[in-house]
């Protein structure tokens, strides 16, 4: 009967707008939620199959729920640098656990970026899920895989402990006096044999090394000395000294040597390196001069190298770390002509202008940073940063078909196909941007427009059922 039908279609009038209504509720509800994606109810006519010469049967309306769950909100600054928005497209892969992670458990993706970092250390949002990311190895590669999600991590910066940098390169800008004096050492080196107090890099009791000032005849005094300061393996402060003595028989040119004075490597009295330096008539560092006899026979490999302690000292080693220390081995460079200024020899005051080295003390952790490329990076207070993790972000074929689920989150449905790790900025996912969260994407005027057509429409849905009523009424009125 069609005045039943009408009666039915005004009830899924009233189901339906009372979907939309739910749908509008939640958008409403969630104004001020970080990263929530509005939802929209949409409606889709029913027909009923109809028999020819029968009148029409109306079939009414059906809602259906559709999430603009691509739709990008707009970026706000905040105070926290644990903070993380999207510009672009991705997600952020989180867990409902930190530790423990088995590929069974469940992976979920959301744009929600008000991460913490809880007790433990791990980068926790709001709504307790964790964020995932690629560890960072100790040469600094980061094993990306698009479709393995075995290789994510729980990102922790709690578990960063203090750092330390070895020195590598050690760069000088000072000046050597060109009309310094000779000493007796330098003369007595250049007669034929030498004399009995002449130069000796080679001798425990000659050399600048071994030069003891309570002591007037053991070693040679330099005419000038820079000391360096270095960092071994630990972190520890230790002190290099270059040592120059102007040559008697030749102009432009003088001894040098590298020497450890604190007794931190073995055989201290010896040089790690000697040989001589040869500067250019206008003062500045004969790069050009090579050999056996320069302190670096091949300028294009100006190193010392220190044995780790207690080991023996290859063919390649300058010295040997003392065997008390347990440290690690290690190459310094010295660049004695590339930093500004350089090793000069001017009529002027021998002196000291700086020194550059690299390399620092052990620090303590005092700051995270994460940029727009995903990667976590640990500041230490000695100037030291270590990247930690990289930050991964999924993208989907069809973002829109993901499946809602509690904590502004999401998981994979069939249809919106699998996804695809990326780092930030690559392969079309979008960059990353700290201290910023990405803010709801409703609309409360679009959402209290909504409310007042849906109130219409379920009062107009309501009026077809009260008129179905009065018709059925009349027709029952009529046995009357």
């Amino acid at each position: 009967m069609s005045i039943n039908g009408a009666m039915l279609a005004g009830v899924s009038g009233l189901t339906a707008n009372a979907a939309a209504l739910s749908t509008i509720s939640q958008n409403i509800a969630n104004v001020n939620t970080v990263g929530y994606k509005r939802a929209a109810t949409e409606f889709s006519t029913v027909v009923n199959a109809q028999t020819q010469g029968v009148g029409y049967s109306a079939g009414g309306v059906q809602a259906t729920a559709r999430h603009f769950i691509s739709q990008a909100g707009q970026l706000q600054r905040t105070t926290s640098g644990t903070d993380l928005a999207i510009a672009g497209q991705g997600f952020f892969v989180v867990t409902e656990k930190s530790e423990n992670l088995a590929p069974s458990d469940t992976r979920l993706f959301t744009r929600a970026g008000a991460f913490k970092i809880d007790d433990l250390g791990y980068l926790q949002n709001t709504s307790g899920l964790y964020l995932q990311g690629w560890p960072v190895a100790a040469d600094g590669t980061v094993n990306v895989d698009p479709s393995d999600m075995t290789r994510l991590r729980t990102i922790n910066v709690g578990s960063v402990g203090g750092a330390a940098e070895p020195t590598t390169r050690v760069g000088l800008n000072a000046n050597l006096k060109s009309s310094q004096r000779p000493s007796e050492a330098a003369e007595q080196a250049a007669l034929a044999p030498p004399g009995l107090l002449a130069y000796d890099p080679t001798s425990a009791t000659r050399s600048m090394a071994s030069y003891d000032p309570a002591a007037p005849n053991q070693g040679t005094r330099a005419d000038f000395q820079i000391s360096v300061p270095v960092s071994d393996s630990k972190g520890g402060a230790r002190m290099m000294t270059i040592s120059f003595l102007k040559k008697a028989d030749e102009p432009n040119t003088w001894f040098a040597e590298i020497h450890a004075p604190d007794g931190s490597v073995e055989n201290a009295d010896l040089p790690l390196k000697s040989g001589l330096v040869k500067f250019l008539p206008d003062g500045r560092l004969d790069t050009g001069f090579a050999g056996p006899n320069a302190l670096f026979p091949d300028t294009t490999k100006a190193t010392i190298t220190l044995a780790a302690s207690g080991a023996a000292p290859g063919p390649d080693d300058n010295g040997v770390w003392s065997g008390s220390e347990g440290l690690a081995a290690q190459t310094i460079t010295f660049d004695l002509a590339a930093s500004t200024g350089g090793l000069t020899q001017y009529d002027s005051t021998s002196i000291v202008q700086a020194t550059y080295t690299n390399g620092t003390a052990f620090g303590n952790l005092t700051e995270v940073k994460i940029d727009e490329a995903g990667f976590v990076t640990a500041i230490f207070d000695n100037g030291v940063m270590r990247k930690i993790a990289q930050v991964a972000l999924a993208t989907f074929p069809s973002a829109d078909s993901l499946t809602e689920v509690a904590g502004n989150a999401f998981r994979v449905s069939q249809n919106s196909g699998t996804f695809n790790l990326k780092a930030p900025g690559t392969g079309g996912a979008g960059l990353l941007g700290a201290q910023q969260l990405e803010a709801s994407t409703v609309d409360l005027s679009t959402e209290f427009t909504g409310l007042i057509t849906t109130q219409r429409a379920y009062s107009a849905s309501s009026k077809i059922i009260t008129t179905a009523d009065e018709m059925l009424a009349e027709l029952i009125n009529i046995k009357r």
